[in-house]
């Protein structure tokens, strides 16, 4: 049996391909208790990546090394370094994140608006959700709160938002009456149309930073999402419900 190097987790804490099994960073840790967990071993990344394709429908995200690789320091410098030039050029720089207690689950996003110095954090909560969902209304409800077209610096660490918006999945989902070039049906539509119509609103650079890797904005939008969802009085997702009961395979 061929030596296991790489763990696609599709469905966990935090989708994503693994160099790492064991440690607070590793694979376990994102599906241990988790319900619904999807995941799986390879012994090459080309395997992890393509498996991941398959099951989730987007491209797999960089590898998540084990702490201790340098990647992570430089990777978080150049986030923050970024974010600084692009408030002293008068842009307006979103962070967001969302994610559920279980997938589907209770579910929550949050999200920290920078401007000039100014600071707004805005967080939200749904019964019954997915992570994916709540990855998409981070941004919307970022994108939503400015009152003046705006160009805006919006920072994501879910793949599936960034490549649907820069790889321009979502507007061929679309144009295709919501189909995808597999002949699937594309998930979550009215949040891609409500994210589409705001993206043609601003002038918005969509940019992924790496999840749980130390960015304080970043993780200050985890904790509102997961304050949020840890209520007890989360309105319906009535989009989802609706559809999870009709067709329960779709999400």
């Amino acid at each position: 049996m061929a030596k296991k190097n790489y763990y696609a987790v599709v469905n966990g804490r935090q989708p994503g391909i693994y160099t790492s099994w064991f440690g607070p960073e590793g694979a376990e840790a994102q599906i241990k208790g988790f319900t619904g967990a999807r995941y799986k071993g390879f012994a090459t990344l080309d395997d992890a990546k393509a498996w991941y394709r398959s099951i989730s429908g987007t491209d797999a995200p960089d590898p998540i090394y084990p702490q201790g690789q340098p990647i992570e320091p430089v990777a978080r410098t150049s986030l923050e370094r970024s974010a600084k030039t692009a408030l002293e050029t008068g842009k307006v720089v979103i962070y967001t994140d969302g994610g559920c207690i279980g997938n589907p689950g209770p579910g929550g996003y949050g999200v920290v608006l920078l401007y000039g110095d100014q600071r707004e954090e805005l967080s939200g909560s749904y019964r019954l959700t997915t992570n994916n969902r709540m990855e998409l209304m981070a941004c919307i409800v970022g994108l939503g709160a400015l009152e003046k077209e705006s160009r805006v610096l919006l920072y994501s660490d879910s793949r599936y938002v960034v490549d649907g918006m820069n790889k321009g999945w979502a507007r061929r989902w679309k144009a295709n009456r919501w189909m995808r070039s597999n002949k699937t049906k594309a998930e979550n539509s009215d949040l891609w149309e409500n994210l589409l119509q705001l993206n043609n609103q601003h002038e918005v650079e969509f940019r992924w930073v790496r999840g749980h890797a130390g960015n304080p904005e970043n993780e200050r939008c985890d904790q509102l999402s997961m304050e949020a969802a840890s209520r007890g009085d989360n309105p319906p997702d009535t989009f989802f419900e609706k559809f999870q009961k009709n067709q329960p395979n779709l999400f």
